[in-house]
Order: C-alpha cells, then sequence, then structure tokens
C-alpha cells in the first residue's frame, strides 16, 4: 500500500513540470521590435557604467608607480590601474557597479592608504566586473 502511495505521489509530482516544456509566448510586434532594438543597443556598448576606489592623485608619474607596485604587492588580487587627466594621475583600484561593493573595498584599504575616496567611473569595461569581490 505504502509503494502503490510512493508510485502515485511521484507520478503526481511529475506532471506539472511535462506540461512546462511547451511556452509560447505571444507578444504584439511593436514590443518585439522593442526588446530586439534594446538587445543590439546593450550589445553594442562596450563600457559599463560603475565605482572604483581612488588611491592617489599626483602630479609625479614616479610616486604613481611607486605606490602602484606597493599596491600590488599588498592586494594582489585587487585589479590596480591608473589614468591620465592632465596634469594628475590617478590611481584607482577595483571595478564596480554599485557603491555598496565599492566601499566594502574601501573599508578595507583605508587602513594602508589613508584618505582614499569613491570615484564614479563611466568607463568599466565588462570583463573587469568578473573579478569583482
Amino acid at each position: 500500500m505504502a509503494r502503490l502511495f510512493f508510485l502515485l505521489l511521484i507520478c503526481l509530482c511529475s506532471l506539472p513540470a511535462i506540461g512546462q516544456q511547451n511556452v509560447v509566448v505571444d507578444e504584439d510586434p511593436p514590443i518585439g521590435d522593442m526588446m530586439a532594438r534594446f538587445a543590439e543597443i546593450n550589445k553594442s556598448k562596450s563600457y559599463v557604467t560603475g565605482w572604483r576606489v581612488q588611491i592617489i592623485a599626483t602630479p609625479d608619474r614616479e610616486r604613481l608607480e611607486s605606490v602602484k607596485q606597493s599596491f600590488q604587492y599588498r592586494y594582489p588580487s585587487v585589479p590596480v590601474d591608473w589614468v591620465h587627466a592632465k596634469p594628475y594621475y590617478k590611481l584607482r583600484a577595483g571595478a564596480f557597479t554599485n557603491k555598496l561593493d565599492a566601499m566594502r573595498l574601501k573599508y578595507i584599504l583605508e587602513r594602508d592608504y589613508p584618505g582614499i575616496y569613491l570615484v564614479h567611473d563611466d568607463n568599466i569595461r565588462p570583463r573587469e566586473l568578473i573579478g569583482s569581490f
């Protein structure tokens, strides 16, 4: 009797899964066109908007290189790069889509680099985000 009940229970639980295999979405043509354009636009973007932690801004390139080497030695798993906005060289770490994650890294780095701050960046490559913390 218990076996029959168990077999019946398995059969009944598997019925909804069988019916869900053939789902058809019926949408208006303008909606489909709009979604296709939206997907094309997003695929064409090579950069995303996000946040980074700025370690230093200095007009001295040698100082920037020194701080960068020190940073890479202390935090080898954190990506770091610099940008040049005349007259300053700016050393930035991490790449995050939201401010909260960037704040987490800032909190960790503040012990070794006082005075660091968060910066908004519109030129983050998506592949930089893959290894985020």
